[in-house]
């Protein structure tokens, strides 16, 4: 792993200033100024797909791709466990969902006795903090502050938890809320210290709740169907005995607003009476809509799929204004010049790719997560990376930019020479990135499954009620619809990369995957 060297301690003053001089990087811990200030900007479910610097013409996320314009863009961030929880405590952790405790969104709460990317950071001279989404059933540890929605949280006057462990009610929408609170303690942090603040935000989650302002913001878009939308899963026998489609899973009432009782659905139950007859007014219309066209069949699945992808990229429009005024904040306070800046989500998302929302498998659309980061001074704006970087590398590159020591049990290693590489130079990084996927049966009935990923190939055993391999080609099949396992001629790619997902499994220590894959059919 790659850490940035303490300063050489010399008699000689002229030789100290000249040392100083040439690399902010040998500051001693502590002292402000020297080392970047790092925000971690972390939203939940949003996809790679739906954001412009991703290639989509018609999502609104100009602050998102500003970062990537005025920083690097990642195109290989994938994440070793495609859920919301595990996610965090990855980034926390820098290890793998079977080390650091934390495999699936249930009630485990999460260990905070182990090594932590916010103590670590603490210790090194950092003031730290988490402020909005956390979702780990377990209050921050090594943060000095943090301002924390309960569980999932609301979109609409949600709780927020404080120190040391007060729960306060706040009028407004949950976006705006957490800049809010994160600007205010930018204001009043000690500004004697470098800071590590991470911002959570609730946006894109299920149930896709716009804010007042974003309603029917897409409502003249027309969404092209993905070209796997109406997928039979041949040859797949886990995605085809799945629970999330947007067919027979999506629920009309709940998920698309349709015949809502406003009065008796908890969701609702938070809105005071201005909000409420603004979003109520609103749905009504795309209630009577679709009682007016009497739809079935394909026409009713697909009204599903418009109506679903209109109210995510309208909940995702209020995430990116904040982002926004976040970046306003650093741009007029002057922060911005020495304040490194991460947008992430916590895995990737289906927007009706293979007829499905949610993630949690290993294909692309859920592997792969947004990366955008903006270093100035340190990477080159307009930098594209790549490269298969994993989220446990996600807190080792952190350490490695805050010039902190990065600590042995964490299991990913610094992208940092990739961000800092020039455009032609070729950095010495992984070829293959390892996958485990745990939550089963609920609630989308995904079987678990473990995989490997490489620049071509991709290669996952799904087990535990279901037997099956599946291999792809991503240069020839990029959407994941041919599964070429047991096909003539691809006996030795199988078994060069079941070798590969074995060594990984022992330099991971997976040993209950090793177990799995010692019993698995050839």
């Amino acid at each position: 792993m790659t850490t940035f060297a303490r300063p050489f301690r010399s008699s000689c003053f002229s030789f100290i200033i000249a040392l100083i001089a040439s690399s902010a990087t040998f500051a001693q811990p502590g002292s402000a100024g020297k080392r970047p200030n790092i925000i971690f900007i972390f939203s939940d479910d949003h996809a790679y797909q739906a954001i412009g610097a991703y290639g989509n013409q018609i999502a609104k996320t100009p602050n998102i791709d500003r970062i990537a314009r005025e920083g690097a863009l990642l195109t290989n961030n994938l994440v070793t466990n495609s859920i919301c929880g595990p996610s965090r405590a990855t980034l926390l952790t820098g290890k793998y969902s079977h080390l650091n405790g934390y495999k699936r969104n249930d009630n485990t709460r999460f260990n905070t006795n182990q090594t932590l990317l916010s103590e670590e950071l603490r210790k090194s001279g950092y003031q730290t903090a988490w402020i909005g989404k956390m979702h780990l059933n377990s209050l921050p540890a090594g943060f000095d502050y943090w301002n924390v929605l309960p569980g999932q949280g609301n979109y609409y006057n949600p709780d927020f938890i404080g120190q040391p462990n007060d729960t306060t009610r706040y009028t407004g929408y949950v976006s705006d809320l957490i800049t809010k609170f994160s600007t205010e303690w930018l204001e009043k942090r000690d500004n004697s210290k470098p800071f590590f603040l991470i911002v959570g935000h609730k946006a894109t989650h299920r149930e896709w709740l716009p804010d007042l302002q974003d309603l029917g913001a897409y409502d003249d878009v027309d969404f092209p169907l993905p070209s796997t939308f109406y997928d039979d899963y041949n040859g797949r026998t886990a995605a085809l005995q799945q629970d999330m489609t947007i067919d027979k899973t999506m629920r009309m009432k709940q998920d698309l607003k349709v015949d809502v009782d406003y009065e008796k659905d908890w969701t609702y139950n938070r809105f005071n009476p201005e909000q409420k007859k603004v979003f109520k007014a609103y749905y009504d219309k795309v209630t009577q809509e679709i009682k007016d066209k009497k739809l079935t069949g394909k026409a009713l699945v697909e009204w599903k799929y418009q109506r679903y992808l209109r109210d995510y990229y309208s909940t995702a429009n209020s995430l990116d204004r904040n982002i926004g005024k976040l970046l306003d904040y650093l741009d007029q306070s002057g922060l911005a010049k020495n304040t490194v800046v991460i947008y992430a989500s916590d895995q990737g998302f289906y927007l009706g790719e293979h007829g499905w929302f949610d993630k949690r498998f290993i294909y692309e659309e859920s592997l792969k997560t947004p990366f955008v980061i903006r270093y100035p001074g340190v990477i080159t704006p307009g930098k594209t990376v790549k490269d298969l970087v994993m989220n446990v590398d996600w807190a080792p590159t952190v350490l490695n930019i805050a010039g902190a020591k990065i600590p042995a049990d964490i299991q990913g290693e610094s992208f940092l020479p990739l961000l800092k590489a020039p455009q032609t130079a070729k950095t010495p990084w992984r070829k293959e990135a390892y996958y485990h996927y745990y939550e089963y049966p609920q609630p989308h009935h995904v079987f678990p499954h473990f995989g490997i990923r490489t620049d071509r190939y991709k290669l996952a055993y799904f087990y535990g009620g279901v037997d099956a391999w599946e291999l792809f080609d991503l240069e020839k099949d990029p959407t994941e619809v041919s599964n070429i396992y047991g096909k003539q001629g691809t006996e030795k790619i199988a078994a060069d990369l079941k070798a590969k997902l074995k060594t990984l499994m022992g330099q991971y220590k997976d040993d209950e995957a090793l177990k799995i894959l010692a019993a698995a059919k050839k």
